[in-house]
Formats: structure tokens, C-alpha cells, sequence
């Protein structure tokens, strides 16, 4: 049997919209729904003021039967279990995602230098889980209809999905994520590959090189076909685009996530606490669509 989709709930305006993507999700995978809910209260708050276990435990109660009617009401056929834990929400949520087929969490709106709020909460979970984390912010389904998963209502799924690859590191969980996503919602699926020239080509560039330029940008595209042909021929059925440009990576994905319905992007599981790399960084603060993280050797 295949792994639950698990999605932390809190009743935050971003939390409903990673239920709501959850949702649908669990629908398009036949899998069922876990949801996940961390009630620590916090230890420096004043004994006066903490509620009693009983209290916390009858808001929690409340909170999770509230969201199991929200996820009846929107997909009847989709099998939920609740969880309830009193522990840290980091450390609920990662042992969540081992334990699940992906998980998913909100983001918050807009901060105020014009990129999505990723609380400390998200970025350590996004760093430590084992399994892929997707990220989804308020409004994704009301600005970019078809941003959800597949088969929701208002023609969702049928935007395409955007992958961030690195020909000189290519990894297979990457585009095993991607194109099963794509295929899975009859979305067309865009990888993006990127490269920087060293400082001396610009210096070089000005006095001619615009043959080089053009020698290295053919050497790249063949790079990301040779990449991407074995899942091609793997899913006949998604239709690919490649995107071989010279720049920063994150900046081009977040271009190309202004009409997309998922971004994928990865993070090195070898990396030391919860470093999610440059580009990913750039990527779950500033895209406008919901973005998966999918971790890789």
C-alpha cells in the first residue's frame, strides 16, 4: 500500500491552503490523507497565562475535526487520519514526512521585501526531512487556476510544472518527482538548466566572443536532451520543454513559476543542518506557486 500524503495543520490561512493542495493531491495518488497537528506550547510563556492540558487538547480536538469536515467536504473519497502531538512543530513535522509518501505545508503571504515569508519552522523541516516537502502559500488556486493538484475543481493541474536541473549533476529523483507529477496531472513539464560564465568571459565578451557564447550555449542544450531523453522515453505522454540559459538559476525559475502550477528543486541530503542551497532558497521565498523540495544524495 502506498504512503499517506501528510500536511501540518494549525488553522492558519496557509495551513488550509497546503490541506486544500493536500487534498487534492491524495485524490490524483489514490493514497490517503494524514493530518498532522504540533501543540507545544511555548516554555517561556508565563505560568499564569498557559491554558491547562484540557484546554489545549480541546482546541486541538476542535481544530482537527474542523479540518476533517473541510477535507469531506471537498474530496468525500479521500481516506483521513488525524494526529495530534505535543512536542516541538519541527520535529512533529519531520518525523511526519519519514513516515509519508511527501509532505505539505504552507508558506505565508508576501513579506516586506517583496518575497514569501519561509518561517524557521519550514526551513528546518524543508532542510532535515527524508521525503519531499511542497510548500503552498494562501491564494495559489485563485491566481493561477490550475496551480493545485490535478483533477480539482476549475480545471487544476493542467499548468505546467517547472524543474530546475543541474546538467553537471544530474539527479534521478529530481526528474523521477517531476515528470511523475507531470504525468500524473496531464501537465506539461519545463526544465530549466542554468549556468554562470567565469568573471574573466565578461571582460573576454566585450572584445568578441559571442561565437564562444554560442558554442557554449549548443554544448549545454545537448547536455540537458542527453539528461532528460531516459524519462521521455519513460512518459511518452508528458510533453516536454528544455530551457538552457545563461544567468542565476533561481532568478529564471521564479520567472518561469509565474504561470506554473508546481516548481521542483532539490537539496542535497549530505548537507549539514538545514542548509537548502542558494538557488532553492531563492525559489520557496519568491515563486508565487506552490514549490516541492525533493531531497537527493
Amino acid at each position: 500500500m502506498s504512503r499517506p500524503i501528510a500536511v501540518g495543520v494549525d488553522g492558519s490561512d496557509e495551513s488550509l491552503a497546503a490541506l486544500d493542495w493536500a487534498v487534492d493531491e491524495a485524490a490524483a495518488r489514490g493514497t490517503g490523507l494524514r493530518l498532522v497537528n504540533a501543540s507545544q506550547w511555548q516554555e517561556h510563556q508565563l505560568a499564569a497565562v498557559k491554558p491547562t492540558r484540557d484546554t489545549r487538547t480541546g482546541r486541538e480536538q476542535s481544530l482537527l475535526g474542523a479540518t476533517e469536515q473541510r477535507v469531506r467536504a471537498r474530496r468525500p473519497d479521500v481516506e483521513t487520519t488525524l494526529e495530534e502531538v505535543e512536542d516541538a512543530p519541527a520535529r512533529v513535522l519531520v518525523a511526519a514526512a519519514s513516515d509519508a509518501e511527501l509532505l505539505v505545508m504552507g508558506s505565508h503571504g508576501l513579506g516586506g521585501v517583496g518575497g514569501f515569508l519561509v518561517g524557521s519552522v519550514g526551513q528546518e523541516v524543508v532542510g532535515a526531512a527524508k521525503h519531499p516537502v511542497v510548500l503552498v502559500r494562501p491564494g495559489y488556486g485563485e491566481d493561477a487556476a490550475g496551480a493545485g493538484a490535478g483533477g480539482a475543481p476549475g480545471g487544476e493541474g493542467r499548468r505546467k510544472v517547472v524543474l530546475g536541473l543541474d546538467v553537471r549533476d544530474v539527479q534521478d529523483e529530481l526528474l523521477e518527482f517531476a515528470f511523475d507529477f507531470a504525468a500524473r496531472h496531464s501537465a506539461p513539464l519545463h526544465i530549466v538548466h542554468s549556468w554562470r560564465f567565469p568573471a574573466v568571459h565578461h571582460h573576454t565578451a566585450a572584445s568578441g566572443g559571442g561565437e564562444a557564447d554560442r558554442g557554449t550555449e549548443a554544448e549545454k542544450e545537448s547536455a540537458l536532451s542527453e539528461a532528460v531523453r531516459p524519462y521521455r522515453d519513460r512518459f511518452p505522454g508528458v510533453k516536454v520543454s528544455e530551457e538552457a540559459a545563461p544567468g542565476r538559476a533561481g532568478s529564471h525559475l521564479v520567472e518561469a513559476a509565474s504561470d506554473a502550477g508546481l516548481v521542483v528543486v532539490g537539496r542535497r541530503r549530505s548537507a549539514s543542518g538545514a542548509h537548502i542551497g542558494s538557488v532553492t532558497h531563492a525559489v520557496i521565498h519568491h515563486a508565487p506557486c506552490p514549490v516541492a523540495v525533493v531531497p537527493h544524495t
